[in-house]
């Protein structure tokens, strides 16, 4: 279903694929994250997890700017990880203004029981495209995600 806005084809033909890209990536974020539930986790907190995986440890704040969180959501999130004790946090020796986030054993046992679930998902429901779709895809949404939008 596409915009009931009477302005502009331009207007309307922009409303329309801002629908259909906000209903298709919540369709594919909640088939992708399904398992989450299995595990007791949030999409935040499984991308937390995640980044701390594969990057290893984060100031706190660094953890905000990757997951698009603000400071006040990724201190929540984290608490509840922490209280889980799936991750730790340590105030820097040297400047106690920052925080780094770690994985603790539990922490880092569950990403890597998890993540390969992860990753089907992914490639089950993405595999409705062709791999050239796919990529049409990643280029796409790369462009339309710099174009001018100014993260801070």
């Amino acid at each position: 279903m596409g915009t009931r806005y009477q302005g502009s084809a331009t207007e309307v033909r922009a409303l329309d694929a801002y629908i259909k890209l906000l209903r298709a990536a919540e369709s594919v974020s909640a088939r992708v994250h399904r398992h989450l539930t299995e595990v007791d986790l949030t999409v935040s907190q499984f991308g937390v997890l995640e980044a701390l995986l594969h990057l290893g440890p984060l100031h706190q704040r660094d953890l905000a700017q990757k997951l698009l969180k603000s400071g006040g959501n990724i201190t929540l999130v984290i608490d509840n990880l922490e209280k889980r004790n799936l991750v730790q946090r340590n105030r820097e020796a040297d400047d106690r203004r920052y925080i780094c986030v770690t994985l603790t054993e539990a922490g880092e046992r569950l990403i890597q029981a998890i993540f390969p679930r992860h990753v089907q998902a992914v490639g089950d429901t993405l595999s409705a495209l062709t791999p050239e779709e796919q990529e049409l895809l990643g280029s796409l949404c790369r462009k339309l995600g710099k174009g001018g939008l100014v993260l801070s």
